[in-house]
């Protein structure tokens, strides 16, 4: 019907991880039609991350205001889009996707949670709980392709920094020796590992495997690197300029290894081949570990026992992993033998 050159949208909203993880689709997609325009629509923070996709063709962001949305409906029905692939639906993903005109459209019809608008849509792909709960988020994103036909071909997840990106990493970063970059932030504050305890570590890999101890984090996270650094004894060099996502890939890049919260960042050093230490609270760790083989995912026995109130900086919520400190279950010699065994991984 399409011939070999099918225009695709792609929507999906946020968060960091979530985009850098459409990669598997997006793989799939461009193996089963090589011609084929893919365009990725996004939050317009997620877009800069779409370009080091090899698979994209175009990334789109959202309107930011209402005056936009008039001339945003046109360009998508000017595009002519033949697919639809909606990983949301939304109220307002759903309109956007029965908007295009596209002859196929499909969503996810998910167990216990409410398929809106199902009428917008040609097709939809039922995903259980058991199903969802048990599969690395990419196989459930996958499934969205089996209404349309597309085989599954692989499960890779890639991204390829860009020269004038690698460009700058190489001046930052030396070469030569060992080297581990450590990301200490996460968007959830109770799943924070205490920053002593990174700083022993950071302290045990420089002094007894003599590799240099790099510290990158976003502004609002600066002082948690100060911490780390105040209990440290060691020399740890704090990258504390403001690099794109293009630069912070391709500085991920020049790492042996990194260590960091379940992120955002976690994903992209996945997907540009860095090993990843990834330190878990009670999030399932089955769905959102970093994909690939060269990974390690370090989580206590869940569900965990709650510390005593008086060893937390707030309350406890057992049960929601947004609100519970399990990662501080995890011991420094534990996370320390991890990185060694990351740092000795060919």
């Amino acid at each position: 019907m399409f011939a070999d050159a099918p225009h695709v949208l792609v929507i999906r909203r946020r968060y960091l991880g979530d985009i850098v993880l459409l990669g598997s689709v997006l793989r799939n997609l461009r193996l089963h039609w090589p011609g084929a325009q893919l365009t990725v629509l996004t939050e317009s923070a997620y877009t800069d991350i779409l370009a080091l996709n090899p698979d994209v063709t175009t990334a789109l962001a959202f309107p930011d205001t209402l005056a936009h949305w008039p001339s945003f409906v046109a360009a998508l029905r000017r595009a002519r889009f033949t697919h639809v692939l909606d990983f949301d639906n939304t109220e307002k993903t759903a309109l956007i996707t029965r908007l295009t005109g596209a002859l196929l459209r499909v969503c996810f019809d998910r167990e216990l949670i409410k398929f809106r608008y199902p009428r917008f849509y040609t097709h939809s792909a039922k995903v259980t709980n058991a199903f969802y709960d048990s599969h690395h988020i990419t196989d459930t994103y996958l499934e969205l392709l089996r209404p349309l036909g597309v085989p599954i071909q692989s499960h890779e997840v890639r991204l390829v920094p860009l020269a004038p990106a690698f460009a700058v990493a190489r001046k930052i970063i030396p070469r030569g020796g060992r080297k581990v970059l450590l990301h200490p932030g996460s968007r959830s504050p109770f799943r924070v590992w205490p920053a002593e305890r990174f700083a022993a570590v950071a302290d045990r890999l420089q002094d007894e495997l003599g590799a240099q101890v790099f510290l990158v984090a976003g502004p609002a996270e600066q002082e948690l690197v100060g911490e780390i650094r105040s209990h440290a004894k060691t020399h740890l060099v704090a990258l504390d300029r403001a690099f794109s996502v293009g630069q912070f890939a391709a500085l991920l890049a020049q790492f042996d290894a990194f260590l960091c919260h379940d992120s955002g960042p976690m994903h992209i050093a996945a997907a540009v081949g860095t090993p990843v230490v990834a330190l878990f609270s009670s999030q399932n760790a089955t769905i959102w570990r970093p994909l690939g083989e060269r990974h390690t995912v370090l989580q206590t026995s869940l569900p965990c026992a709650c510390f005593p109130a008086s060893q937390l900086p707030s309350a406890c919520t057992p049960g929601d992993s947004y609100r519970s400190y399990c990662v501080r279950q995890l011991s420094v010699d534990q996370v320390f033998a991890a990185t060694r065994i990351a740092l000795s991984t060919p």
